[in-house]
């Protein structure tokens, strides 16, 4: 058991996660504090952030917890986040790239493109560039062998259904985490992404589940009726993936790719 323990410890690493005040965040967070990371939460609300900042200190936390009110489209708010979070745990090895969202379905003819633009910004630019930019450039000056774990989705392999600037930019995601593991590899950085399957959150509840009656959507029946498991994931099954591509003794030589976490999504077939 030593064995395990010391081959997923993440003692002594320091973790960023953006979109820190997220359902799958929280989840994330509580993986890699329970792994012996030190995490700092980042997200734009600070009413969310502070929601889960209770919730983690509750469970014993607290000395290991740091928070910043940080908009992840602004080069300027993540470099100021990044000196906050250096100065209060140390320089950060681990980023976990969670911000990232919906706006909205429609039929392609009537996209509003607009919401279409927004949507792309939010998953591609503040979602992963900017802080994958901001990291990169000071790990590569401070020569520190990091870890970046984007989020993809399952639209990142099949399009969904009338979310069509979601699904181009979880596409470009995954595009980016292939991208960006070749261009960092010299310098020891891995990147590497996890694509959730289904999980309840914030953003696609109403779309899954009646608000109602509490009954599955026409949607939420199909995609169940799509993941062989039969039911939606909970955030602690994304552990494992995680806690594995933020260890470097575990993943060291692991770069490039994405790990689905989807309950057979993927291996759907008839």
């Amino acid at each position: 058991m030593e064995y395990i323990a010391d081959f997923f410890s993440l003692h002594e690493h320091i973790a960023v996660i953006t979109g820190g005040g997220g359902v799958l965040a929280g989840g994330f967070a509580d993986a890699l504090l329970k792994a012996g990371a030190k995490v700092s939460l980042w997200g734009r609300g600070s009413q969310s952030i502070e929601k889960r900042l209770k919730e983690l200190s509750d469970m014993g936390f607290e000395e290991m917890l740091h928070t910043a009110i940080v908009d992840t489209y602004s080069e300027e708010q993540v470099l100021k986040a990044l000196d906050k979070t250096e100065k209060a745990l140390g320089i950060p090895d681990i980023l976990i790239n969670g911000v990232g969202g919906n706006l909205g379905k429609s039929p392609f003819t009537q996209t509003d493109v607009g919401v279409f633009e927004s949507v792309l910004k939010l998953n591609i630019v503040a979602g992963l560039v900017v802080p994958t930019k901001v990291f990169g450039a000071r790990w590569i000056e401070s020569g520190v062998s990091g870890s970046i774990i984007n989020i993809a989705s399952m639209s990142s392999y099949i399009p969904l259904s009338g979310v069509w600037a979601y699904d181009a930019a979880k596409a470009g995601v995954l595009n980016l985490t292939k991208a960006c593991a070749k261009e960092f590899a010299p310098y020891g950085i891995r990147v590497n992404a996890i694509a959730p399957g289904f999980f309840l959150g914030k953003q696609n509840r109403s779309l899954l589940i009646n608000d109602t009656t509490g009954e599955l959507t026409e949607r939420g029946k199909a995609v169940i009726e799509h993941t062989p498991f039969g039911r939606f994931g909970q955030p602690h099954e994304l552990a494992g993936a995680l806690v594995f591509l933020a260890s470097n003794r575990a993943s060291g030589f692991v770069t490039g790719i994405c790990i689905p976490v989807d309950g057979g999504y993927l291996a759907y077939n008839i």
